[in-house]
């Protein structure tokens, strides 16, 4: 399976990689932004 790239680390493109996480655990994912740091909701 190719991995997924996604651009933007602020809320929406966290919350896709958490969809692709939860659905497909063995899914490569990585995500990239210029923010100086990701979003992150406990």
């Amino acid at each position: 399976m190719k991995p997924v790239v996604i651009i933007g680390a602020v809320a929406a493109g966290m919350s896709a990689a958490s969809v692709i996480k939860r659905e497909l655990p063995d899914q490569e994912v990585y995500v990239f932004g210029k923010e100086a740091y990701i979003s992150y909701g406990a």
